[in-house]
């Protein structure tokens, strides 16, 4: 009978893993044979720590479910009325200027249309929205740096027009001021009639 050299690697790798496990079982068994003469290993496992007080269960459950008596307080939420954004109103460039409310945290912007623009600082990138008859008083929001933003100056750059993105992203609110952390970013491309 013929035997494959894989069958014959097969059997060959059970026999070595059998007589490895036949080996470490005899260096573990006591010498005589005997496991009541077995003498215990040098180190046992601690089952609690060395000079541990004995604590009544009842007692060491109450000191876990008793209130922390340290002087921490959890933070206090944000009231829910509407900010004014700084950026309009009397903080606005334009005399008289309307002053808008901001954006709720977590909001967000879906699909709308605008240009990329130089922060007042020239540091940051706004988002400023071209008016579309629902929100025609939309205050530019600071763009928080991404891949999105990085896309959007490359496309800047590159051409030598005006440039309108779609945009949606999730809005954030810092020191009365609306963020934008960009989600989705396409050029909207220019519409010729003929």
């Amino acid at each position: 009978m013929r035997m494959s050299l894989r069958r014959i690697g097969r059997v060959a790798s059970v026999l070595t893993a059998s007589l490895a496990a036949a080996v470490a079982l005899a260096a573990d068994a006591p010498a005589g044979g005997d496991p009541k003469t077995a003498k215990p290993p040098a180190t046992a496992p601690a089952t609690k720590p060395a000079g541990a007080p004995n604590v009544p269960a009842s007692q060491l459950m109450d000191s876990l479910l008793r209130p922390a008596s340290s002087g921490a307080q959890p933070l206090k939420p944000i009231t829910d009325a509407p900010t004014v954004d700084l950026t309009t109103g009397k903080g606005a460039v334009a005399p008289g200027a309307p002053q808008l409310n901001l954006m709720r945290e977590g909001a967000y912007v879906v699909d709308r249309v605008g240009r990329l623009t130089k922060g007042a600082d020239g540091q940051s990138y706004e988002l400023t929205f071209d008016a579309d008859g629902k929100t025609l008083k939309d205050p530019p929001m600071v763009i928080l740096p991404n891949q999105k933003l990085m896309q959007m100056e490359n496309a800047v750059q590159g051409s030598n027009r005006d440039i309108r993105f779609r945009v949606t992203g999730m809005v954030t609110e810092y020191k009365g001021r609306n963020y934008v952390l960009l989600e989705k970013v396409v050029v909207v491309p220019d519409v010729q009639q003929f």
